[in-house]
């Protein structure tokens, strides 16, 4: 495949920053907080995830806010790293990582980790690894996948004749022989800034939701003959959702365990 043109820098002096996708509200979480601010092993979500990427040598982190943002924005007041926009509709992933796009205007040749507020169980190691290999493939968009034996609810990897990456079908666009992959999108993704967003600008939100996907991205770079990168070793475990108080039980015990914090029932 071609090198990207637009590659000015060396992959290993490039900066590389976040954007971390916190708008939503979690419906299912049968509160009235940000999804994001839901707390496990005693702090919110969102946090985290926050200090994977800043272990991961993210310089900057943009925090895509919305349902009420404010407590988002309070929960890291201070931190001169972090930086916030909004996203006032729900339209899909795609919409929301386009919301940081006056952040990188001058910037088009970071790289950038986009994360999801909900998933604190990415590990610094993984996102090293995921910059790693977008680097050394010179890639213009990297994922992580992973293999799950209970895939519902993900995105599910496509794979060409060769094994090769082709594409991510969400699941409500997936076909019945689609469903039976159990190769899944964890929704960890590394990109060049400037190939990120012109691609964004050509996403369609022709699809079962009716909204725009981060993850077509990787098919228009595939589109435009750019590198698409893979991590395929991901743990099952880590790619755990949140989307209700029962899950969000399974995941405190699994940071408590990990970080050697007392369980929940050992709190004073």
């Amino acid at each position: 495949m071609n090198q990207p043109a637009s590659q000015n820098l060396d992959s290993n002096e490039r900066v590389v920053d976040a954007v971390i996708l916190a708008a939503g509200k979690g419906t299912r979480m049968q509160s009235d907080l940000p999804k994001v601010m839901h707390e496990v092993a005693d702090r919110p979500m969102l946090h985290w995830v926050v200090d994977a990427c800043r272990a991961a040598g993210a310089t900057r982190i943009v925090v895509v806010v919305g349902f009420k943002g404010e407590l988002v924005r309070a929960s890291l007041a201070g931190a001169s790293d972090i930086e916030f926009v909004e996203q006032t509709e729900q339209l899909g992933t795609g919409h929301a990582v386009d919301q940081a796009r006056p952040a990188f205007v001058t910037t088009p040749d970071h790289d950038v980790f986009v994360l999801c507020g909900d998933g604190p169980l990415i590990r610094p190691e993984t996102l090293h690894a995921l910059l790693q290999t977008h680097r050394s493939a010179g890639a213009d968009a990297t994922l992580a996948t992973a293999i799950i034996e209970d895939a519902t609810g993900y995105g599910r990897i496509v794979r060409d004749a060769d094994g090769g990456f082709s594409r991510i079908v969400e699941q409500k666009d997936a076909t019945p022989e689609q469903l039976e992959i159990c190769e899944v999108n964890p929704s960890y993704y590394c990109f060049r800034s400037g190939p990120l967003f012109e691609r964004l600008s050509r996403t369609s939100n022709d699809n079962a939701n009716g909204e725009y996907y981060i993850t077509d991205v990787f098919g228009l770079t595939r589109e435009d003959n750019a590198i698409v990168a893979v991590v395929d070793a991901v743990p099952a475990e880590d790619v755990l959702s949140i989307n209700d108080p029962e899950q969000l039980s399974v995941v405190d015990d699994i940071i408590r365990t990990r970080h050697n914090l007392p369980a929940a029932e050992q709190r004073a």
